[in-house]
C-alpha cells in the first residue's frame, strides 16, 4: 500500500510527528524528518534505521524560512528521487488573552502554524505537480473549527482555521494535477506540549476530559491511522477533506 513511498514529515521531533514517522516506517515508507530539534530527529532517525528496513534523512529546518525549506526539499529529492507524501506536523501553541496579545505573539503564531505550512506545501507541491502525483496531509486542529474553553488562544485557533482553509483551497487548485490535499484535526492529544501545559494548569485535565465523549485524551498514536489512510491509495478519491480525530469533543 505504501511500501517504497517517499515522505517528508515536518515537526517530526514532536509527539504526533514522531508517531506518524513510526507508522509510516511500519509500512515501508522512506522518510525525511524535518524539525528544528536536531537531537530529536537524529535520535528518531537512528531508532527507525535500526528497527525498520527503510532509508531515513534528518534535516534541521526552519519551516518559516523559504530558503531553508527549499534546501531541505532539494536534499530529499536528490537522495530519494521523489516526494510522494508530505505531512505538515509542525506547530506551536500559546495562551494569552486577546486584549493583552502582542503583535509579536500574533505574528509568530501565524508564521509558524500557517505560513510554514503554506511554504512547504508550495515548494513540495511544485515537485508533485510536475510528477502528476502527491498526497499532502496538513495537521490542523479541532481548534480550527471550535473555540476551546476556558483557555484564551485566538491566534492559535485562527492559525489552525487557516490551515483547514488552505488545505481546501490547495485541494481545489491541484486536483487537476492528481495531488490530493487533506488535513487531520486532532483533539486534545498527550504530546509533550499538552503534558507541559497540564503540569502548569492541572485543573484543566479533568475539565477537558469531561468535555470529551470518549472520556480520555488522545495518544499520539491515535492520530496516525487517519494520516496513513489519507496518504494511501484507499484515499485516492478524497481531497479537500478535514478529518477530525477528537474523541467526539466537537459534536456537543
Amino acid at each position: 500500500m505504501l511500501d517504497g513511498k517517499k515522505a517528508i514529515i515536518t515537526g517530526a521531533g514532536g509527539g504526533i510527528g514522531s508517531a506518524i514517522a513510526y507508522g509510516f516506517a511500519e509500512f515501508g515508507v522512506d522518510l525525511a524528518l524535518l524539525d528544528l530539534k536536531v537531537e530529536k530527529i537524529e535520535g528518531l532517525k537512528k531508532f527507525l534505521e535500526e528497527n525498520f528496513s527503510i532509508e531515513v534523512l534528518a534535516i534541521p529546518t526552519d519551516v518559516c524560512d523559504r530558503k531553508r525549506v527549499e534546501e531541505a526539499v532539494n536534499i530529499v529529492i536528490k537522495k530519494f528521487g521523489q516526494v510522494d507524501i508530505l505531512v505538515n506536523c509542525h506547530g506551536i501553541g500559546q495562551w494569552v488573552p486577546a486584549e493583552n496579545m502582542s503583535e509579536e505573539d500574533w505574528d509568530k503564531m501565524i508564521d509558524v502554524n500557517l505560513k510554514g505550512v503554506f511554504l512547504t506545501c508550495q515548494i513540495v507541491g511544485r515537485h508533485m505537480i510536475k510528477r502528476r502525483y502527491g498526497k499532502i496531509i496538513n495537521i490542523a486542529s479541532m481548534s480550527g473549527r471550535i473555540v476551546n474553553k476556558p483557555q484564551p488562544q485566538i491566534h492559535y485557533n485562527t492559525s489552525k482555521a487557516g490551515v483547514i482553509m488552505l488545505t481546501k483551497s490547495l485541494a481545489a487548485e491541484w486536483a487537476k494535477y492528481n495531488v490530493n490535499v487533506n488535513s487531520v484535526s486532532p483533539g486534545y492529544t498527550l504530546t509533550p506540549l499538552v503534558e507541559n501545559l497540564l503540569r502548569t494548569q492541572p485543573e484543566y485535565a479533568e475539565y477537558w476530559k469531561n468535555l470529551i465523549p470518549l472520556g480520555r485524551f488522545a495518544e499520539p498514536t491515535d492520530i496516525v491511522g487517519a494520516v496513513i489512510f489519507l496518504a494511501s491509495d484507499a484515499a485516492n478519491y478524497v481531497t479537500g477533506h478535514d478529518l477530525v480525530v477528537d474523541g467526539g469533543y466537537s459534536v456537543w
